[in-house]
């Protein structure tokens, strides 16, 4: 995220600006607003205002209404319970081979989220180092249809991690895989830049093409669910709400 000499002189461009959900504008906003680049700061601003505010539970649900799928992958659940979003780098390769990691952790772009299919479970081919040195680079997360380790430390880092599950050993350093192709985990088809959200909840993964007719739908369904808390919170019971009393 680079920041041109105007934006360093306008002290109104602060990037940790947010805006009221009821204020929120999603016009024309892409995918590519996730990041800075010196020109798209209201999209930018109003696109974190968004996401800091809603849940993989929220999107899903907006997802649906859009195409009836939840965009969920039902096995792959959070190690740390850290939330992060962000555009999709792809990697497939075997349980038997971590390099593969490395090569996707140089490959990547910053804001990136890595999203590994692994053919099984066997052996876990991301860790505590993959995880500081993908930080360290600008990736925001990492996903894992497959195995992690070093969970004593993985748990307590301020780097996102999701995968299927966990074990003590890893494979070796061979770096067979393929990085940035499409691939599929449980029936979904997962393109590189696709939209990655993830939570304590589980994840959820949108296409890109279907990038900003989702964030619209998303904010509907935030606004609806503040209106029905403060229904809730004024003595109207959750029957009453919905019609079912």
């Amino acid at each position: 995220m680079s920041l041109g000499p105007k934006d360093i002189l306008n002290k109104n461009k602060s990037l940790k600006k947010r805006i009221d959900v009821d204020k929120i504008n999603l016009e024309d906003v892409t995918i590519d607003d996730l990041s800075f680049n010196g020109k798209n700061y209201d999209k930018f601003i109003n696109l974190q205002s968004l996401l800091e505010n809603v849940s993989s539970c929220q999107i899903s649900d907006a997802y649906n209404g859009i195409s009836s799928r939840s965009g969920t992958i039902q096995n792959i659940k959070p190690i740390n319970n850290r939330k992060v979003w962000g555009k999709i780098f792809t990697a497939e390769t075997t349980s038997d081979d971590w390099g593969t990691s490395a090569q996707a952790i140089d490959n990547a772009e910053e804001g990136d989220v890595l999203f590994f299919k692994v053919d099984n479970e066997d052996n876990a081919i991301w860790g505590e180092l993959a995880s500081s040195c993908a930080r360290d680079n600008g990736i925001k997360a990492t996903v894992i249809y497959g195995s992690a380790r070093d969970l004593d430390a993985l748990l307590y880092m301020d780097y996102p991690v999701y995968a299927s599950n966990f074990c003590p050993n890893a494979g070796s350093p061979l770096g067979l895989g393929t990085l940035n192709e499409p691939i599929e985990v449980e029936n979904t088809i997962i393109n590189p830049g696709d939209f990655f959200f993830g939570d304590e909840s589980g994840i959820v993964v949108i296409p890109r093409k279907l990038f900003a007719k989702t964030m619209v739908a998303t904010l509907a369904v935030k606004i609806k669910e503040a209106g029905i808390i403060e229904s809730i919170n004024s003595g109207k019971t959750l029957g009453e709400i919905t019609g079912l009393k």
